[in-house]
């Protein structure tokens, strides 16, 4: 075809089941089917992109290239694609099948844990099941083929407390691609439960600037957030990254290295990516320097520095740079050593959201309780406490990185589109941060 110069077909079909759990009440359980495809056609200047449902995986394309084709045709941003070596990896072993389990019996083991979760002092409770098993078919025009299958699934449950107005949350989950994880599960309501009973007496954080100890799950959305997505390629393109234009330059601390790997047998693992391109571990900070960049084929041509095979995408969107797994290697601080470092201080644990501007280089994370730090050793319960300051300086401000690097599940949007992700670090102690808080002395 005339001005063809590239296309390819990603084929995604599979099932999503959900089931959600309010108070003992089954609020509603289900599965749906999907079957979506994306045809991207690289025309003589940029992309004829086409959605549609139900494609026959055994039909002819020829039309849907020319329909793409002549999409492309309008387009007047050139594209460029970088070249990329093309391997699958193969999907980890599942335990048990979710689909080998019915819907009766998952919607039983959720209500089982959610149950677990009404203890005393409790006033509401819900859980959420999900689970999507994808399979994936993809080709393009330079003969590459690759087809997988993928099981995801997980739980989530919440617990409120109250007491005389006042009420406080508790929240645990779990997600992995290693099949089934709902049984044996009930202590993780308890442990929701309990968490919102204790933050009922905790007193409300003091803010200011102080040593700040951040747990793995909060060190890990720093890592996300703040790091992550400042070094997806095509943000570095568009000039909205503190990270633009820093190769080799040193932002942090020497003992600070962060990883994005999609090899790993994560909630973010990726056999292969969207555009058919290998996966691989990149080291975006290495000893405190900017070292690589995430890329898709086209934002690797367009910026260099770092790898393709970061190119990810929901069924039936188009690809996107995106993270995988994302986490800040270990250390050789052991934890007793980076609490009795901090002498005086305050420990974050956990995530309940927050914000980051890649391109200004600030961010603003909330975490769900903390632990003062008196005298090298943990003290009161704390509540309503954050995190908040410029990535770089906090990245300069890291003083030990620990040995115990743990990683957490969940997923991220970006463009309209939901992933999959896990992020993770060791505990990190920080020598001066900025501490949110309401209380006073």
């Amino acid at each position: 075809m005339h001005n063809l110069r590239y296309y390819d077909i990603r084929h995604v079909r599979g099932s999503s089941t959900h089931i959600d759990i309010d108070n003992g009440v089954v609020e509603s359980a289900g599965t749906s089917f999907f079957d979506h495809a994306v045809v991207r056609v690289l025309g003589e200047k940029g992309w004829g992109i086409l959605t549609l449902e139900n494609l026959d995986p055994d039909g002819p394309v020829e039309a849907l290239i020319r329909e793409a084709l002549d999409l492309a045709r309008i387009t007047e941003d050139p594209v460029d694609l970088a070249d990329a070596p093309r391997q699958i990896l193969p999907v980890p072993a599942v335990g048990e099948d979710p689909r080998d389990v019915s819907l009766e019996e998952k919607t039983h083991l959720l209500a089982g844990i959610e149950g677990t979760a009404r203890i005393p002092g409790i006033v509401n409770t819900r859980a959420r099941y999900s689970e999507t098993i994808e399979e994936v078919r993809f080709l393009d025009s330079s003969g590459v083929e690759f087809s997988y299958e993928i099981p995801r699934c997980g739980f989530s449950v919440m617990a409120v407390a109250a007491r005389k107005g006042e009420m406080q949350m508790g929240r645990e989950s779990l997600h992995t691609i290693r099949g089934l994880n709902l049984r044996h599960r009930e202590e993780m309501g308890v442990k929701a439960a309990n968490t919102a009973v204790a933050l009922l007496d905790a007193r409300a954080a003091k803010g200011g600037r102080m040593r700040t100890v951040l747990d793995p799950e909060l060190a890990g959305v720093f890592a996300h957030e703040a790091i992550g997505h400042a070094s997806e390629g095509d943000l570095v393109r568009e000039g909205n990254s503190v990270l633009a234009g820093r190769t080799g330059e040193v932002i942090g601390s020497p003992t600070i290295t962060i990883v994005d790997d999609p090899t790993l047998p994560e909630f973010g693992f990726e056999p292969v990516d969207a555009e058919g391109v290998s996966v691989g571990r990149t080291e975006l900070i290495r000893n405190g320097r900017v070292n690589a960049y995430m890329h898709s084929r086209q934002t690797l041509a367009a910026v260099g520095n770092g790898r393709a095979g970061h190119a990810r995408a929901s069924a039936g969107d188009p690809p996107l740079v995106r993270m995988s797994n994302t986490f800040i290697e270990e250390g050789d601080a052991a934890y007793d050593e980076i609490i009795a470092e901090c002498r005086s201080g305050i420990l974050l644990k956990g995530s309940r959201g927050g914000q980051v501007d890649p391109g200004r280089g600030v961010f603003q994370f909330n975490a769900e309780y903390g632990y003062i730090i008196e005298d090298g050793a943990l003290g009161a319960m704390v509540r309503d406490v954050s995190l908040s300051g410029e990535i770089l300086g906090t990245l300069h401000a890291i003083a030990l990185v620990g040995n115990d690097r743990a990683m957490h599940q969940g997923y991220c949007g970006k463009g309209g589109q939901s992933v999959p992700v896990s992020d993770g670090s060791p505990h990190i102690l920080l020598e001066d941060a900025v501490v949110g808080g309401s209380g006073t002395d």
